[in-house]
């Protein structure tokens, strides 16, 4: 065994040294690919009959990883190593490249050759199965009004590539997996694609890897465990359905939680975190949460995803938000405006210099000056004293070097016939100046942060985050120790959330 080609090829340094094919994919590194599988019951790899699909094969690590359990799982049913690893290759494992380039990755690192027929593959596919059992076939999206049926990326965006990779990864645009291979699969695992570009500049991106997990869960496999960004935790984007599915599906049995991405990939910044998760076709119950900081496991709960309209990712934060909840059952959502109350965009230009019958405009820019008539005052609350913060959340959603954050940055009042662009949300408007100032004394508080926190899995704040935010008397201000005592929280509560938010800069 220690001198066969198959054990002195698999170098798992190279493979924890790969860089991000791009900004749509996220290489695994071999210890978490590790972590991942020991999700799986074990005795599946003392099985000769259990078969494995990476659907989203990058690099092959979790191909790779499952072939060194198998060829250890099965010593004694099949002694003759030669016999085994021919039977585990050709039976037993198989993935769908999502590039041409990492189909020859994947190999390399499965068959320890780009070319599994060739006299250097750890077994010899015949000649009619040049790519082995990790196949790739270039294909194109399908489009109908400018969009892909399958995976919804603009034509405009995609089409006019054709000499690069044209990323419709065969999985989700309709590739009959059972039928191409003639079997079904007892565990589908992998990290899929995160996003496309969907045409914004930039700017924005089109989730994409729940049409992964969505498409193995039609192909009803005992097994499904994946590793996917955490955004769908909140919905937004085309995630909404997803996740109403994934949260009232009882048959995901473990979650596995990164608040900070860089802990699970390092040196990745995915805003929102990441997660990976074990679907159990047998399984109708409660889910083991685990939540992971630093490296360390920080807490363990069994229990139900659907508790809220949102799923809350920290098991500690589930028991204060019900204290709050229970108590204060009127939420900040109801006072919050809805994004852009002028109707004015970020990149609105007005005047550097004041007319007689202009106003102040606050920009991400600074201040300029606009006429009354430029302005849709749709929520009736120019002539009011206003409460503004920046609708992207501060430090992009990633923690400080202590795994703490500030979430709230430019809290500001907006005196009478004063507006600002999208770049602000408003967070409410007062007749007096004492009750908007009353308000910015308890944005500042942890315990409002903490609370904003538990829903923010993107960069931007909106409306719908202030779902747990207890509203509160505005004719006084507040403080954390008031907060605190209001809702009777312990010290192992409060410390929580003392770690969890740092003061206002």
């Amino acid at each position: 065994m220690e001198n066969s080609l198959l054990h002195n090829v698999y170098n798992p340094d190279v493979l924890s040294c790969i860089a991000n094919l791009s900004n749509d994919e996220v290489f695994t590194p071999p210890e978490l690919a590790n972590k991942i599988i020991d999700l799986l019951p074990q005795e599946l790899f003392e099985n000769p009959d259990t078969r494995f699909l990476d659907p989203c094969c990058k690099s092959g690590v979790f191909l790779r990883e499952i072939a060194k359990r198998l060829i250890k799982g099965l010593e004694r049913q099949i002694p003759d190593l030669e016999k085994r690893i021919e039977h585990i290759f050709s039976k037993q494992l198989f993935g769908i490249a999502i590039t041409e380039l990492t189909s020859l990755l994947s190999r390399r690192s499965v068959y320890c050759s780009k070319y599994p027929s060739s006299p250097f593959s750890a077994y010899q596919f015949p000649e009619d199965k040049p790519q082995g059992n990790i196949i790739y076939q270039r294909i194109n999206h399908t489009w109908k009004d400018g969009k892909c049926i399958y995976c919804g990326t603009s034509q405009s965006e995609y089409d006019c590539k054709q000499e690069l990779e044209s990323y419709a990864y065969q999985f989700i645009h309709n590739l009959d997996v059972e039928k191409v291979f003639k079997m079904k699969f007892d565990v589908i695992i992998g990290n899929p694609p995160y996003q496309l570009n969907d045409g914004g500049n930039g700017a924005s991106a089109k989730p994409l890897y729940h049409y992964f997990v969505m498409q193995a869960k039609r192909l009803n496999p005992r097994y499904l465990v994946m590793i996917i960004p955490a955004r769908w935790y909140s919905g937004g984007k085309g995630l909404d359905n997803f996740r109403r599915e994934m949260l009232n599906d009882k048959r995901i049995r473990n979650l596995i939680d990164f608040n900070n991405s860089s802990d699970c990939f390092p040196g990745v910044n995915i805003a929102g975190g990441v997660c990976y998760f074990l679907w159990d076709k047998s399984y109708n119950g409660n889910c083991n949460i685990i939540n992971i900081k630093g490296n360390k496991e920080a807490s363990n709960m069994t229990r139900p995803l659907n508790k809220y309209p949102m799923f809350i990712r920290d098991n500690l934060s589930v028991e204060i938000i019900q204290k709050v909840t229970e108590k204060s059952p009127r939420t900040m959502d109801e006072m919050v405006m809805s994004r852009n109350s002028f109707s004015l965009p970020s990149n609105y230009k007005g005047k550097e210099t004041k007319s007689n019958d202009s106003i102040s405009m606050l920009s991400s820019n600074g201040i300029y000056y606009i006429s009354k008539d430029e302005i849709n005052d749709r929520d009736k609350i120019l002539n009011k004293h206003k409460v503004i913060i920046t609708y992207a959340m501060s430090g992009g959603n990633k923690p400080s070097p202590e795994g703490n954050y500030q979430i709230v940055s430019s809290l500001r009042v907006l005196n009478p016939n004063n507006v600002c662009t999208e770049t602000f949300l408003v967070l409410g408007s007062f007749d007096n100046g004492l009750e908007a100032n009353n308000l910015i004394s308890y944005v500042k508080t942890k315990f409002f942060r903490f609370l904003l926190l538990q829903t923010l899995t993107s960069i931007h704040i909106t409306k719908n985050n202030f779902l747990f935010v207890p509203l509160q008397d505005f004719s006084k201000p507040w403080t954390d120790q008031e907060l605190y005592q209001k809702y009777n929280l312990t010290q192992e509560e409060i410390n929580f959330i003392e770690s969890m938010i740092r003061p206002m800069e």
